[in-house]
């Protein structure tokens, strides 16, 4: 088993123990982060199979969810927050570059997405969940490039629907 497969078959664990209620939202991705972030493997330059692709989605997503946290911090100067919240972004930004590789990679096979019902005024009507289901994999994004993509390949259901880890993305953190 290589590294890749490894981090997914822990990371498969950390979702297991979150959904028993063994670990909370945050500690869910304390750790994440800390299975990316700090193991051998760095996120891939050339993406050359899906689960490249995949595990840079997750290790981009972890770093702007660490970088979001942060920018909540009390007592920040604007500068500072202003700082996490454009590395949040730019970490945003390579998550949805490696969701839109993965999809042209998979030739948009085994894909449905919609929008999800969430609490979060900020993210309603943007937010969307790209089921990979050959893959066991749910992403989600706000790109509008990847939106288009999706509804221009015929994979987008329109309307909104809860999400499949509704527990989940509507829980803060």
């Amino acid at each position: 088993m290589n590294g890749i497969e490894k981090y997914f078959r822990y990371r498969q664990s950390l979702i297991d123990q979150f959904v028993k209620g063994d670990m909370t939202k945050r500690e869910y991705l304390q750790a994440n982060y800390e299975a990316v972030v700090y193991n051998d493997i760095k996120p891939f330059k050339n993406i050359d199979t899906v689960l490249k692709g995949l595990f840079n989605y997750q290790y981009y997503n972890a770093r702007a969810k660490e970088k979001k946290q942060a920018s909540t911090i009390k007592d920040l100067g604007y500068d500072e927050k202003k700082e996490y919240l454009d590395s949040c972004n730019y970490f945003y930004s390579r998550k949805d570059r490696a969701t839109m590789k993965v999809l042209q990679m998979i030739d948009y096979k085994g894909v449905e997405a919609y929008f999800v019902k969430v609490r979060s005024k900020e993210l309603r009507g943007r937010l969307f969940e790209i089921i990979l289901t050959d893959y066991n994999m749910i992403l989600h994004s706000t790109n509008e490039q990847i939106l288009n993509s999706l509804k221009e390949e015929g994979v987008f259901s329109e309307g909104s629907r809860k999400s499949l880890i509704d527990g989940y993305i509507n829980q803060r953190y």
